[in-house]
């Protein structure tokens, strides 16, 4: 055997050997690589997509943290607005109240003070009949020495 037949030979097996793999075994795994290469592409894709939305989503985090911080200093701020109406009116109240409790008590002075004034008179009346009577040792018709009492009273 002749050593160029042999290489020839085994060059027309190498060629068809390559000629099979190209049409029977290269497509099936170049369509494989392409896939891969494909779903790594959107994969990445997908990887940036998310990077973004989460960038996103910080960023609208933030907003509705200083939304929510906000909100609070409202409610703080009109709750410390409604307290200060609460202690007005409660002031107020007070007030009001003093100033009857002030108007009752000078009503019942005045009341107690002429009742007083009221007893010291008959007291008075009394004392002075009392004193005449001594006075004039003798007892004055009580009828009419009432109704000088009373006059003198109602005088004093």
């Amino acid at each position: 055997m002749n050593m160029n037949l042999t290489l020839l030979g085994q060059a027309i097996s190498f060629a068809i050997f390559v000629w099979f793999c190209m049409k029977f075994v290269w497509p099936p795994i170049l369509k494989t690589l392409e896939d891969r290469e494909a779903r790594i592409a959107d994969g990445l894709e997908a990887a940036e997509r998310g990077k973004h939305e989460l960038e996103l989503a910080e960023q609208r985090s933030m907003e509705m943290k200083a939304e929510g911080r906000e909100k609070a200093q409202d409610f703080v701020s009109q709750a410390q607005k409604r307290a200060d109406e609460i202690i007005e009116a409660a002031k107020l109240t007070a007030q009001e109240e003093a100033e009857r409790i002030k108007t009752l008590a000078a009503a019942e002075i005045e009341q107690r003070s002429n009742q007083a004034r009221d007893e010291l008179r008959g007291q008075v009346a009394e004392l002075a009949l009392i004193g005449a009577e001594r006075v004039l040792m003798r007892e004055v018709d009580e009828q009419t020495h009432r109704e000088v009492l009373n006059k003198l009273a109602a005088e004093l």
